[in-house]
């Protein structure tokens, strides 16, 4: 299928899918008139790279994972030892920013405590 296709089945715009084929996501082969052709299987890898940005992986970290992971996009498993080590230092960073904004949102709050009314 053409990436107009993927797109439409993907709910992807076509500008993302060339984003994601630029960073090593995608690799759709090319016909004799140079137009990428993608197949059923780069539908089931653009759903699993969406899925993995939604859980917040950098495309980084998603280009390194992608050949690591089995299953459906709604149920990924790591199938690589590094790729486990991997998602826990990128579990620890979100840990210490979504503390970070927990303490923001506490001082937020002292703030507005002490509102002052018109």
């Amino acid at each position: 299928m053409r990436i107009g296709a993927l797109a439409h089945r993907s709910g992807v715009s076509e500008r993302l899918l060339r984003y994601y084929e630029q960073q090593g996501l995608l690799a759709p082969s090319r016909s004799g008139n140079g137009y990428r052709e993608y197949t059923e299987d780069d539908l089931a890898t653009v759903a699993r790279i969406r899925a993995l940005l939604a859980s917040g992986l950098s495309t980084t970290l998603i280009a390194k994972a992608l050949p690591c992971l089995a299953g459906t996009p709604d149920r990924l498993a790591p199938t690589c030892p590094v790729l486990v080590a991997d998602l826990r230092a990128e579990r620890a960073r979100l840990d210490t920013q979504m503390a970070a904004l927990a303490t923001s949102a506490t001082l937020l709050d002292e703030v507005l405590s002490r509102e002052v009314g018109p």
